[in-house]
């Protein structure tokens, strides 16, 4: 025969009264909360640090992102200054010393994964790197196909693979 009633536990060591007035079970419990509380404010805690010290790296990145350019863009301004301050360069010391600073711009640039993007005639037309100022049409005979770049009228550049300005270019028409 079954009965809706609980059965009565017996009293056990560890469910005997304390001094306190509460049985040692319930006194073990509250110990672990205690515990477990402690853990977990200390675990919280030390996400927030963590939160807080990569918040502090990504501004410091932000605020000093470019200063490994600025550094390589030195040389350059000192070699521009260096030719201003000497006026009585001749033409082609000038011309000398631009295609010196050419270089160093170049260099600097290469450098900070900044590279061209100069299209060769007849190079297949890319929307992703290539923006068409105009579409002229081909002379009869001519091999080059539709949408090939005819010229460059400026070159474009990419910085670590992402377009930085494309290159300025002519097409060919469809015929």
């Amino acid at each position: 025969m079954m009965s809706n009633e609980t059965p009565e536990h017996d009293l056990s060591a560890s469910d005997a009264p304390s001094a306190e007035g509460k049985p040692e079970a319930v006194l073990a419990l509250e110990a672990r909360l205690a515990e477990m509380s402690d853990a977990y404010l200390r675990a919280k805690a030390e996400a927030e640090n963590a939160r807080r010290r990569a918040d502090e790296d990504v501004a410091k990145a932000r605020k000093f992102a470019v200063e490994g350019f600025a550094e390589a863009m030195l040389p350059v301004l000192d070699s521009l200054e260096a030719a201003i301050a000497r006026p009585d360069a001749t033409p082609e010391q000038m011309l000398e010393g631009v295609h010196a600073t050419r270089r160093q711009l170049v260099q600097a640039l290469e450098r900070n994964k900044v590279v061209e993007i100069n299209p060769a005639p007849a190079a297949k037309f890319d929307p992703h790197q290539h923006q068409a100022i105009s579409a002229v049409p081909l002379p009869d005979g001519s091999e080059q196909g539709p949408n090939t770049i005819v010229a460059v009228l400026q070159k474009g550049y990419l910085i670590a693979d992402r377009v930085l300005r494309p290159a300025l270019v002519t097409v060919s028409a469809p015929r």
